[in-house]
């Protein structure tokens, strides 16, 4: 049976059927959609003001590829310049493969790419060397932890460098905020954390962070992805936890009253901040930063532990966070 035509055009076979509206679409009419629904979302929101300098965090996956190239065809329209901000968090055989791809798209978009490195800015420490401090820790999420927490900040420097207003990222789209919500709902956070927003800013932060994405469906973003036949890395980072974590919490709540929410319904806002990791980090000291608070960072660690400081990096000065 030959797919019916296009439901916008007309003139074109349908490749499609949206997921989102069960339109049947060609390739052509999709991408066309979804880059005007983006544009909805940006202006409707009021993300990036005529004028602004957006640093795209580019980390060379299809969700900030997609957005670079979405935004990069909808610059004339928003009156914004981009830059390309990737971060190297240091994780040997992985990290070079997703910085060549984000190198070959800032070459063929003729954007321009600033590359900030974890152990330029946080006194040698890289991923790598975290993941080896944490090491026996008993919590498969550390390594994670602290790399959202070093990201982040890295991604700030990164647009201060260029001279950034705004910075854009191409994380939590639409199956992102569900799976948030779910996740915390299991966890006993009642307010799901719903609301982080499309708009975004640490106190002291040097701009604000837009997530125009944040409406997009995952598949989507792979349907756009593959008829805009975009380069992006596909791997998956090799300090990703694993295993069903939907399964653990379940078990892991089962006869156990819920903890408080923090303030605001969402216990992502509540986490110290990064200097309570690094120092956490330099005092081999891992854990402390965590699960257990700011409380003993000031102990030093025993020699011999994984976590010595004398087997990681460290730096005399503390980093200006």
């Amino acid at each position: 049976m030959p797919a019916p035509p296009c439901a916008s055009c007309h003139a074109s076979r349908a490749a499609l059927r949206r997921p989102r509206s069960g339109q049947a679409l060609c390739g052509a009419c999709f991408c066309a959609a979804f880059e005007a629904e983006v544009l909805h979302t940006v202006l409707a929101g009021r993300l990036l003001p005529p004028g602004a300098v957006v640093a795209v965090g580019a980390s060379g996956g299809k969700d900030s590829t997609v957005l670079a190239h979405v935004l990069r065809a909808l610059t004339p329209r928003l009156g914004i310049s981009l830059q390309l901000v990737a971060v190297d968090e240091g994780i040997g055989g992985y990290r070079d493969a997703a910085l060549a791809a984000v190198r070959r798209q800032a070459a063929r978009w003729e954007l321009p790419l600033t590359v900030v490195a974890y152990e330029d800015l946080f006194g040698g420490w890289t991923m790598d060397a975290v993941a080896r401090s944490t090491a026996g820790s008993g919590r498969s999420r550390s390594c994670c932890t602290f790399c959202g927490v070093l990201r982040r900040r890295a991604l700030e420097e990164g647009a201060r460098r260029v001279g950034a207003t705004h910075i854009v990222t191409g994380d939590h789209n639409a199956d992102d905020m569900a799976e948030t919500v779910l996740m915390n709902f299991l966890r006993g956070d009642a307010g799901g954390c719903p609301g982080r927003g499309l708009l975004s800013g640490r106190e002291g932060a040097p701009c604000r962070a837009a997530r125009p994405l944040q409406f997009a469906s995952q598949k989507e973003v792979v349907l756009y992805a593959h008829f805009r036949r975009l380069d992006y890395f596909s791997e998956e980072c090799v300090y990703a936890p694993s295993g069903a974590a939907v399964a653990r919490l379940a078990l892991a709540g089962a006869g156990r009253a819920p903890p408080a929410p923090a303030v605001g319904g969402c216990q992502s806002r509540a986490l110290p901040g990064l200097r309570h990791y690094w120092m956490a980090l330099n005092r081999g000291r891992p854990r402390l930063a965590i699960g257990k608070g700011r409380r003993g960072l000031d102990e030093e660690a025993m020699p011999g532990t994984p976590g010595d400081p004398a087997r990681a990096p460290t730096s005399k000065a503390v980093p200006t966070f």
